[in-house]
């Protein structure tokens, strides 16, 4: 049975050796699967989360051929496919490979990238460039494919959102510079924006080098001396020192349609509908639904934008480029275009099941694959989050079969996690938890306790 082998093995295409350290790094891949009770598991890097109309078409080939057709979001903005046959071999790899989703098979584990969502898009800069060079620097350096499937890049707009994500080497627009961090330290390092990609790639490569002697898989998981050399050592080679906390919170673009200043008008406050935010439900999305999502970014800007909360951007434009202009036959403005034409696509995709509005119960409401998927499970945590879902709550909640918490999100929520005792419910904040709340074989008193704890 799937259950008793390994729990990550190489596929038929995984070339060469394996570094020292792949031994006890189980995360999974497209060359590397991991199997679940469920089947086999891929799971398939989607640097900043950026996927065409066409490469989702062929993410949902794959899924519908080799696995059970859904399509998992992670919070890294990864795509998972679940229910593989443990006869697959190299063919999901294969197909993933022809659609230009695994542009290096040394790499394919290393290209964990995330990126704000949002970026060019509400006002913030872009960070498309920065993605697009250092997944290549990435892919072309021999030393980052030793980084574990753990190491995290994240490109920030300016807003902070995946800056409190925790990544190990983070990257922050402001200006025309750049600030670069190094793990969780407030202290980071100014440069110019054109060099932010080659620095960060290099702070990736200095860490590989501090991580020998401890095999460390993260920044964070360094000895304190360490890690402070580390940063000392990268600092040396980067610009001058500036003062930078790192948000505490990671916000997830808001349901709904986004929109920008309208650089067409710059006297006026005008605003335009650049893109739309649609939530997942538990970040499981059936074909229909992906479908959907493929065809409604097909129609407009030809992309989708996977968010590290279990989310989608798709960003328009939404109706004709340039100013406002009077529509002859129907008198509309270009903004009402937008407007309308963005409200019908958010439309249909609520029809289909996706959040779209921040009064939807599923919002903030997320849980691990949990049993029958997982073995290590306790409980159908799936399912007991879809029965315990009711009016919206301050803040987000996450359902964990056992003391792993795969997936969980960062900053505060409400921790509910399965254990022999029963359901034990917490107050996270950052690395602090509130007291604990058990409650044990009641499903009423367990849907009221989560609620009350996220009022």
């Amino acid at each position: 049975m799937l259950a008793a082998m390994p729990d990550s093995a190489p596929s038929p295409l995984s070339a060469g050796g394996t570094s020292p350290r792949d031994g006890g790094d189980a995360c999974p891949g497209t060359l590397r699967l991991h199997r679940a009770d469920d089947g086999a598991l891929a799971r398939v890097r989607i640097p900043g989360g950026v996927l065409s109309a066409d490469r989702a078409d062929a993410l949902l080939a794959v899924a519908g051929r080799f696995g059970d057709g859904e399509l998992h979001l992670t919070s890294r903005g990864n795509v998972q496919l679940r229910g593989l046959d443990a006869e697959c071999g190299g063919g999901p790899a294969e197909l993933l490979g022809a659609a230009g989703l695994l542009p290096s098979a040394a790499h394919e584990r290393a290209r964990n990238i995330v990126a704000s969502p949002l970026a060019g898009l509400d006002g913030s800069p872009p960070v498309g460039g920065w993605l697009s060079e250092l997944d290549s620097l990435v892919c072309g350096s021999a030393a980052a494919a030793a980084l574990s499937g753990r190491f995290l890049f994240a490109l920030d707009s300016g807003r902070g959102d995946v800056d409190a994500l925790g990544a190990d080497v983070t990257l922050i627009a402001e200006g025309g510079d750049c600030l670069l961090r190094v793990g969780a330290a407030d202290e980071v390092f100014r440069l110019p924006a054109a060099d932010g990609p080659r620095a960060a790639l290099l702070a990736a490569e200095l860490f590989l080098r501090a991580a020998r002697d401890s095999g460390a898989w993260r920044v964070k998981d360094l000895p304190d001396d360490v890690r402070t050399a580390l940063v000392r050592t990268v600092g040396a080679t980067a610009g001058p020192v500036v003062h930078h906390p790192r948000p505490r919170t990671a916000k997830a673009p808001a349901p709904g349609p986004v929109t920008a200043p309208d650089s067409s008008t710059p006297a006026t406050t005008t605003t335009t509908v650049t893109a739309i935010s649609v939530g997942v439900p538990l970040g499981r999305l059936a074909p229909a639904q992906w479908r959907l999502l493929t065809e409604t970014a097909r129609r407009y800007g030809n992309e989708l934008r996977l968010t590290p909360w279990r989310g989608i951007v798709v960003p328009g434009p939404f109706g004709p480029p340039g100013p406002p202009t009077q529509s002859a036959q129907s008198g509309q403005s270009t903004h009402s275009t937008q407007s309308r034409r963005a409200a019908e696509a958010l439309d249909a995709l609520a029809a289909a099941g996706l959040i779209t509005g921040p009064d939807s119960p599923w919002t903030g409401v997320g849980a691990c694959i949990g049993h029958p998927g997982c073995a290590k499970s306790l409980s159908d945590v799936r399912a007991e989050a879809g029965a315990a879902v009711g009016p919206v709550g301050r803040l987000p909640v996450y359902w964990s079969g056992c003391e792993r918490r795969c997936g969980h999100p960062h900053g505060e929520w409400i921790d509910v996690v399965v254990t022999p005792e029963g359901h034990r419910i917490s107050h996270v904040r950052g690395e602090h938890r509130d007291p604990r709340t058990v409650v044990r074989n009641d499903p009423a008193a367990l849907a009221s306790a989560v609620s009350e704890a996220r009022a």
